[in-house]
């Protein structure tokens, strides 16, 4: 069954009239809010995340939770339940594990029929990444790659990892871990933004950490 033929089969897949206008935003759960220069993901826009997969899925769960679809792929080992932890609504959650020889068709299709989209760590040429970018600007998407992109709109990295919940002896249990999520753009939204979080909380979803700590900031700007 080819690619887009398959789409039509996932219930709530979006036409063309349905398309968000790009330049408008999907939320963010508030503790992620900061790293954006409008607040939330900007329909139209390419995010590259870097260091945490956790992240990534973090930025799917108020939009999914208000009613957006996404689509993954190229993250065959993909932990559901830890997605669910994080907020992530499963039942607005189409999964492709393996793009095969034929990403770019796959991703194309998967951009016109998604409201977000997530690409794993595979290799994309320059060029290939601009025209994927421009489909991504027309249809109103969001695509999220872990790893690189060229010419994204916007980088976020996560760095500081400290965890809670183990003695000094090392006994216990791994509770939460402190992290500082650090964002970039390009033009008017290369001044980079930091916020930071427990990515884990204690819960297992995102939670709002203390300040950055000031050398941190800094190295990631």
């Amino acid at each position: 069954m080819a690619v887009p033929e398959a789409l039509t089969a996932i219930p709530g897949v979006r036409t063309a009239a349905q398309l968000g206008e790009p330049g408008d935003s999907l939320t963010v759960l508030p503790e992620l809010a900061g790293l954006f220069p409008g607040g939330g993901l900007r329909r139209g826009s390419t995010i590259a995340v870097r260091g945490a997969t956790s992240l990534l899925l973090a930025l799917l769960a108020a939009a999914t939770r208000d009613g957006s679809w996404a689509a993954v792929t190229g993250l065959p080992e993909l932990g559901l339940a830890a997605a669910a932890e994080l907020g992530v609504d499963l039942e607005r959650i189409a999964l492709v594990p393996d793009p095969g020889a034929e990403l770019v068709a796959v991703v194309s299709a998967l951009v016109d029929g998604f409201d977000l989209v997530v690409l794993g760590p595979l290799p994309v040429q320059p060029q290939t990444a601009r025209r994927l970018a421009g489909r991504v600007r027309n249809r109103g998407t969001v695509l999220l790659t872990a790893g690189p992109w060229p010419g994204a709109d916007l980088e976020l990295t996560v760095s500081g990892h400290r965890w809670h919940g183990l003695t000094q002896d090392g006994h216990g249990h791994l509770r939460a871990r402190d992290v500082v999520a650090t964002s970039r753009g390009r033009g008017a939204a290369a001044r980079p933004l930091s916020v930071a979080l427990q990515l884990p909380g204690p819960e297992g979803a995102v939670a709002g950490g203390g300040a950055p700590e000031r050398r941190l900031v800094e190295v990631a700007g």
